[in-house]
């Protein structure tokens, strides 16, 4: 049973999500892009995963990233029906709503690992970068400025959308700041990691070449 987990080729259950640590769960993740980038991906019956979660999910890992329609996060791990929590959202941040989803996961739906994954020329990081003003939108952008102003350039670099260097500098210290915010706001979550219940890690994701890189 426990090659099944290590492999992934099977719908989670009770006891293979049992049998997963943090550090299994980040493998089948990082082993998953693998196949996606050399197109040597899991061929799945998901339609009988379908009715194999129908009754019950338990999901390995839990991930909060973009909502940018570049990034299906089931297809760049190569993941089925019942392998991850997704928490998505402009700018890959986490707020009250998304943090209690994330307690749910793990204490709850035993989730072992949370991704924050950020990626390679955001549109939520530029947005921030121009200090782009839209309705809800401006709001939303500001949980993004703590990351832009913690990138010092030199003098003279442009500090805009048009330097995509620094907007990917911003995304990665986004995604940095973004797992502090979640251990400081989230004590079920904190203790959970310095218990190793679960661990907390972050990505980024290239969207030219499909490779995510935990950082």
């Amino acid at each position: 049973m426990m090659e099944v987990v290590i492999n992934n080729t099977a719908t989670q259950t009770s006891e293979t999500q049992s049998k997963v640590t943090p550090a299994i769960a980040v493998n089948l993740l990082k082993v998953g892009n693998k196949r996606f980038i050399h197109d040597t991906m899991i061929h799945r019956n998901l339609g009988q995963q379908v009715k194999e979660t129908a009754t019950g999910q338990y999901p390995f890992a839990s991930i909060v990233s973009c909502i940018d329609s570049r990034i299906p996060t089931e297809v760049i791990f190569d993941q089925g029906i019942g392998d991850i929590f997704n928490a998505r959202v402009a700018g890959n941040f986490v707020n009250p709503d998304i943090l209690g989803s994330l307690e749910f996961a793990c204490k709850l739906a035993g989730s072992k690992l949370i991704v924050i994954m950020g990626h390679t020329s955001c549109g939520a990081v530029k947005g921030a970068c121009d200090h782009a003003k839209l309705g809800n939108l401006t709001q939303m952008l500001d949980k993004i400025m703590p990351a832009v102003n913690a990138i010092e350039t030199p003098e003279g670099e442009e500090r805009n959308s048009s330097n995509l260097n620094f907007v990917n500098k911003v995304a990665e210290k986004n995604v940095q700041l973004t797992i502090q915010e979640l251990l400081d706001k989230s004590s079920v979550l904190a203790e959970m990691k310095a218990q190793g219940e679960i661990d907390v890690v972050g990505a980024m994701y290239d969207v030219k070449t499909g490779r995510v890189e935990f950082l």
